[in-house]
């Protein structure tokens, strides 16, 4: 064969055999970038518009992520994924015993729980009386071949963690990550008016090692908002847009929050107005700056690290929880 047939030969089995990797699915999802997209056309709260706001160019933007299936090639050579996306191994995505459906639904679920939890915190900010105290973890979600399979189902509320009060979904977290791996911890579980006390065994987390027993859970209580809030963004899920739809309603209903700014923010609001972690934040960044975001709001500690190592010149702005969020945005706009 003349070596000039040979090197086409050579390409054209070169190009088969990427063909098919590009095709061929493998084990991996990639995560990625998806434009911030403002609140405003979104949120629907009795009494908006009362407050002398005007159009200033501003808004409140939320941040996600797009997840769908890696193919073969994606998964083994990064240059072929799409720009600011990551390979991530599916039991990051879809735990251990679930599917990707029930992930979905799981995901969806805690978008409503979040957007009942978010107008709790703003209408509370905003002087309104609202029953919202929190009153434990609610299990969602147990992972089939999780210690917790046999002893937990979805919608056990966890109240105490080895005789500790739970309050809230950070409490948990909190004291089972005391314990050291292997070790087991008894939980209360409560139903209705009635308690038990389950003992479960920890494992290591298939994502940073520390001490789980295998459940996804939500904030619990019984919230009573007077006003009627509505949110909806369609198919979107996930508790990460919580800190947004609270600083959205505020503006809604009072002003005076955004300046003028476009606001991207993202984080789980707890009741006690606490912001708690959430992941993608190199791709929420991104999609912040895709939304030509003047400040992104994130979650303080390792998520505020991981936005400000992608931020390419777009302020990032770390807080805790909700009235620092205010407080920061109050700042940013009065130096204007």
């Amino acid at each position: 064969m003349r070596p000039g047939r040979f090197i086409g030969a050579g390409l054209l089995l070169l190009a088969v055999v990427l063909g098919i990797a590009w095709l061929a699915p493998s084990d991996s999802y990639l995560i990625l970038p998806d434009r911030g997209k403002p609140l405003a056309d979104l949120v629907t709260v009795e009494g908006e518009g009362e407050s002398e706001t005007e159009d200033d160019g501003g808004g409140i933007y939320y941040v996600d992520v797009v997840v769908r299936k890696a193919s073969l090639l994606e998964e083994l050579v990064p240059a072929f994924r799409p720009d600011g996306s990551d390979a991530v191994p599916a039991h990051a995505i879809v735990p251990p015993g679930s599917s990707f459906q029930e992930r979905r639904q799981q995901n969806l679920l805690s978008m409503d729980r979040s957007q009942e939890i978010a107008a709790a915190v703003a209408l509370r900010e905003l002087g309104f009386d609202v029953g919202s105290d929190p009153e434990g973890a609610q299990v969602v979600a147990v992972a089939s071949d999780a210690p917790a399979a046999e002893k937990l189902e979805a919608g056990d509320v966890i109240v105490a963690v080895d005789g500790s009060t739970v309050a809230t979904p950070d409490d948990l977290r909190r004291l089972i990550g005391r314990r050291e791996v292997g070790a087991s911890v008894r939980l209360r579980l409560r139903d209705g008016d009635e308690t038990r006390i389950v003992s479960v065994a920890t494992i290591a987390s298939p994502d940073d090692g520390h001490p789980i027993v295998g459940i996804q859970v939500e904030q619990f209580a019984d919230l009573d908002v007077p006003i009627d809030v509505e949110i909806d963004l369609g198919n979107v899920g996930g508790p990460s847009a919580g800190l947004a739809f609270a600083l959205d309603l505020v503006e809604e209903l009072r002003g005076g929050v955004d300046g003028g700014l476009r606001v991207a923010a993202t984080g789980e609001i707890q009741l006690d107005g606490t912001v708690s972690p959430v992941g993608g934040l190199k791709q929420k960044t991104i999609g912040a700056k895709l939304a030509g975001a003047d400040v992104f709001l994130v979650p303080a500690g390792d998520n505020a690290a991981e936005a400000r190592q992608n931020a390419d010149g777009l302020r990032i702005v770390a807080v805790e929880n909700f009235q620092q969020a205010l407080r920061e945005l109050a700042t940013l706009t009065r130096k204007r």
